[in-house]
């Protein structure tokens, strides 16, 4: 029976500006909970770019309050990796209301670090969905795919690249040059 693949997977992680002056203390309880920090970027936003980055909580009351507060000061963005980043992510920050959070989850970043439901500390993509594209907001040149690992590595390899490896190099041995030393790209030698 063949063990089902895994991926690594990637989320967005931001650290609010109300705790930007414990960023390293929050990377370094990210890093000791199995995380890998793939990209990582100080900015400060604009509102506008803050309303399009929420552009999902438009219409809600707290809109202009969070456009406001997220646009106050600089924020750190994070690309996290890991198994199930997204799931363990949610799961570190906690419940979105800080206040909650320390009721039901003591342990978790907003309870610790957050002040109330909209001065909460952390951001966290909700689903693969939403960190593909948060993660492309933040850092517009990356390059978003599962990253395979152990078996599905294996996987990959034996079914894309050794295929390819195998025609390039048969190519390669058809062909028996004069020189091999010598470049071919003029065309054939006279």
């Amino acid at each position: 029976m063949r063990a089902p693949r895994i991926y690594v997977e990637r989320t967005l992680a931001l650290i609010k500006p109300d705790v930007i002056h414990k960023a390293e203390e929050i990377e370094d309880i990210i890093l000791r909970s199995g995380f890998t920090i793939l990209q990582k970027r100080k900015l400060q936003l604009t509102p506008e770019q803050c309303s399009d980055f929420y552009a999902e909580q438009y219409g809600k009351l707290f809109f202009p309050s969070l456009t406001a507060f997220m646009s106050s000061g600089p924020i750190i963005a994070m690309t996290l990796a890991r198994q199930q980043a997204i799931a363990h992510w949610k799961a570190l920050i906690g419940p979105v209301n800080s206040t909650k959070a320390r009721e039901t989850h003591p342990e978790c970043l907003r309870a610790k670090y957050g002040t109330s439901d909209l001065r909460n500390a952390l951001h966290g993509s909700e689903a693969f969905s939403s960190a593909e594209s948060e993660i492309k907001f933040m850092f517009p040149k990356s390059v978003i795919e599962p990253i395979p690992m152990a078996e599905a590595a294996q996987d990959y390899l034996f079914r894309f690249v050794s295929p390819t490896l195998l025609s390039g190099l048969t190519e390669l041995c058809k062909q028996k040059p004069a020189d091999p030393y010598v470049s071919n790209t003029a065309g054939p030698a006279p």
